[in-house]
C-alpha cells in the first residue's frame, strides 16, 4: 500500500479461561457486556459516569471479540497523548498489546502488537492511512470520549473516513454530550416525544446509579464567595461580591479577579483546601489534591502558594508532553499532597487517590465541569468522600447541583450563538491548547485589571442541598465544615452537615447575616449604602473599596456581605455625615 505499512497476524490471544478471577466485572459492566454480546452490533454507545470503569468494560469487550476471532486488531482513539499510554498500560494487564507510540509518518507497528492507541488529532491528520489499517484485518475501534469526534467538521469527516469499514465500533463517553448541534460520528439519533433528534445510547450508567452502588464517591462542594474589586478599561473601579446577583459581564470579571493569584481569594481557598486535605489524610493516608488552573502562569503561581503553605513542592503539569505523563504517573503512585495542572488532567486521567480538588479555572461548560469533577469520584473503598472547592459563581454552582442528571446530545434545536461560541472555544481548548495560556471565553483580556479580592466561606453543597451560612475564612464555623472526617457514608455526611449547621445557627447573633438566598431583607439598605459610597468616592476621587474599608474601621463589624441590618444602618448614617464634611 502507498503508506508502506505491512500487516501481520497479531500475537496469539489467550483463551477466556486464562483470565481467571482478575477479570471479574462490576455489575453494570457485566450487564453492559451481556447487552453487547447479545446484540453483536457494529456500533455500540456506552455512556457511563466518570470513575465507573469504562476502560475496564471496553477492554473486556475487546478480549471477548479477539478470543472469539470476531476481530484480529484493536484501535483505541483517545483525546490526548497521555491517555494513549494509559490505555496501552490498561490493555497490557488483560493481555492486549497496543502501540501508543504509533507514528503516522512510519505508518506501521511492530508484529508484537494487537493494534494501536492514537489520538483524534492523529487520525484527522491522515485518515486514509488509518482506513488502510482498519481494512487490513477485522478491527475493533474503541472511540474513547466520542464527543470529541464532533470537535470540528474536518475531524468528524476524518473519523468517518478512517473507521467506516471497521468490523466493530465501541463508542464511550462519561460526560454530558456537546452543547452544539454538530452530529457525532457513529452515534445514533432518534426522535423524542417533541420531534427533536437526540442521541441514543445502547447502555447508560449515570452518577446517581454509580453512587447508589458505591462505585463512585459522594462529593462535597465547598463554595467560596467574597469581595472583588477591579478596574475597567475606561479606568472605573468596580466592586462586587462573588456569589451575589450581577450581570454576566460582572460575573466574568469578578470570577477572574478571584482567580488572580495576587489577590487574597486564591490563597485563602487553597489554604482551606489544604486543611481539608489534612483532615482527609487522617483516614486516607495517601489522599491527594488537584488544583485545575486556567493558564500556565496561574498554575505556577498557585504552585508557589501551595509550596509556602505546605513546605512541599507540588507536582506541576503544564502541557501534554512525555514529561507530563511521567509526572502524572509518579504523582498517582506516590503519596505527595498536591498536583497543579492546566486543563489536561480534567478528562480521562486516572489518579484514584485524588480526594480534594480546587476548581480554579474560568471554564464553564457542563462538559468540562463534569470531566473535572470526574477526577475525584473514583471509589477505592467504602466511606471515601470527595471535596471540591468552587467559586460562588451561579453557572458553576448549577453544574454542581445537576451533577446527577443524565443528558443527551440534541441535534436540531436552535442554540444561542453566544453559548455555542463559548462551548466551542472551551471544549476545543481541552485537546489542542492544553499547554497554551488559557483565555477566558468571551472576555477581552485588556478590558480590566484585577485589583483586590478577599474570600469568605459561603456554604457546602451536598446531595443537591445547601448547608451552612456565610463565615469568615479561618472562623470556627468554617473550620467545622473543613474538619468533617475523611471516611463517611453518605447518610453520615448529611447528618454531620445538619449538626454543623445547627451549631452555627445557635452561635450566630440574632441579627447575623443569612445565606445569599435570603438576603432580600437587606437589599434596600445595601443599595442605599452603595449609592452613598459611590457619591463620596466621586467627591474625594478615591476607590469605592477604600471608602468601605474606612467605614468598617469607623463603625466596626464584618464586610458588607455579612453585616447585620443595624450595622449597615450605622454605616449609612456615618457616610451621610462624611458627605456634608463632618468626619
Amino acid at each position: 500500500m502507498s503508506s508502506g505499512a505491512a500487516f501481520h497476524l497479531p500475537p496469539a490471544f489467550p483463551e477466556r479461561a486464562a483470565w481467571g478471577t482478575a477479570s471479574k466485572l462490576r455489575a453494570w459492566q457485566q450487564e453492559a457486556l451481556d447487552a453487547y454480546l447479545a446484540e453483536s452490533p457494529q456500533d455500540f454507545l456506552a455512556v457511563a459516569t466518570p470513575g465507573a470503569g469504562k476502560t475496564t468494560y471496553a477492554l473486556r469487550v475487546a478480549t471477548e471479540l479477539l478470543s472469539r476471532g470476531v476481530v484480529h486488531r484493536v484501535t483505541v482513539v483517545a483525546p490526548t497523548e497521555h491517555l494513549k499510554t494509559q490505555w496501552a498500560d490498561a490493555a497490557a494487564r488483560v493481555g492486549i498489546s497496543l502501540d501508543p507510540r504509533f507514528s503516522n509518518s512510519v505508518g506501521r507497528h511492530s508484529d508484537d502488537y494487537h493494534g494501536v492507541a492514537v489520538t483524534y488529532a492523529q487520525v484527522a491528520s491522515r485518515p486514509s492511512l488509518h482506513r488502510e489499517l482498519t481494512t487490513s484485518r477485522p478491527t475493533l475501534v474503541i472511540l474513547d470520549e466520542i464527543h470529541h469526534g464532533g470537535d470540528s467538521k474536518s475531524w468528524g469527516d476524518a473519523i468517518r473516513e478512517a473507521f467506516e469499514p471497521a468490523a466493530r465500533r465501541l463508542s464511550l463517553t462519561g460526560t454530558p454530550f456537546r452543547s452544539d448541534t454538530s452530529p457525532i460520528p457513529f452515534v445514533r439519533y432518534e426522535l423524542d416525544a417533541e420531534g427533536t433528534l437526540v442521541s441514543s445510547s445502547d447502555y447508560a450508567y449515570g452518577y446517581a446509579e454509580a453512587l447508589r452502588d458505591g462505585v463512585v464517591r459522594p462529593v462535597l462542594f465547598m463554595a467560596y464567595g467574597g469581595s472583588m474589586r477591579w478596574r475597567t478599561k475606561a479606568g472605573d473601579e468596580i466592586e462586587a461580591k462573588l456569589g451575589e446577583p450581577m450581570t454576566k459581564d460582572a460575573v466574568a470579571h469578578a470570577w477572574r479577579t478571584a482567580l488572580d493569584p495576587k489577590g487574597e481569594w486564591i490563597p485563602a481557598v487553597l489554604a482551606a483546601a489544604d486543611k481539608r486535605l489534612t483532615e482527609v489524610r487522617r483516614h486516607v493516608d495517601d489522599a491527594g489534591g488537584l488544583v485545575i488552573a486556567s493558564s500556565q502562569t496561574q498554575a505556577r503561581a498557585y504552585a508557589g502558594i501551595l509550596r509556602s503553605l505546605t513546605g512541599e513542592s507540588p507536582t506541576v503539569v503544564l502541557s501534554d508532553d512525555a514529561g507530563a505523563s511521567q509526572r502524572i504517573e509518579e504523582f498517582s503512585t506516590g503519596t505527595s499532597r498536591w498536583m497543579v495542572a492546566v486543563r489536561m488532567v480534567s478528562e480521562g486521567v486516572d489518579v484514584p487517590r485524588l480526594c480534594v480538588g480546587v476548581y480554579a479555572t474560568s471554564t464553564s461548560t457542563p462538559l468540562y465541569f463534569a470531566q473535572a469533577v470526574g477526577r475525584f469520584v473514583r471509589a477505592r473503598r467504602r466511606g471515601e468522600t470527595a471535596s471540591v472547592f468552587l467559586p460562588s459563581v451561579p453557572v458553576v454552582l448549577d453544574h454542581a447541583a445537576r451533577l446527577e442528571e443524565q443528558r443527551d446530545h440534541t441535534l436540531d434545536r436552535k442554540p444561542n450563538p453566544d453559548d455555542v461560541a463559548q462551548m466551542w472555544a472551551e471544549e476545543q481548548a481541552l485537546i489542542d491548547e492544553a499547554n497554551r495560556e488559557a483565555k477566558t471565553v468571551g472576555l477581552d483580556q485588556g478590558s480590566f485589571e484585577a485589583l483586590e479580592s478577599e474570600a469568605h466561606f459561603d456554604h457546602v453543597l451536598f446531595d443537591k442541598q445547601q448547608w451552612g451560612m456565610h463565615a469568615q475564612v479561618g472562623s470556627e464555623d468554617e473550620q467545622e465544615y473543613l474538619g468533617l472526617p475523611g471516611l463517611l457514608e453518605p447518610d453520615q455526611v448529611a447528618q454531620l452537615l445538619h449538626e454543623r449547621q445547627r451549631k452555627q445557627v445557635r452561635r450566630a447573633p440574632k441579627d447575623a447575616a443569612v445565606p445569599v438566598a435570603a438576603h432580600r431583607a437587606l437589599a434596600a439598605q445595601r443599595k442605599e449604602l452603595n449609592k452613598l459610597v459611590a457619591a463620596y468616592a466621586r467627591q474625594k476621587d478615591v476607590p469605592h473599596a477604600n471608602v468601605h474599608l474606612d467605614l468598617r474601621r469607623a463603625c466596626g463589624g464584618p464586610d458588607l456581605a455579612t453585616a447585620s441590618s443595624e450595622q449597615v444602618a450605622e454605616r449609612i448614617e456615618r457616610i451621610r455625615l462624611w458627605l456634608v464634611g463632618r468626619r
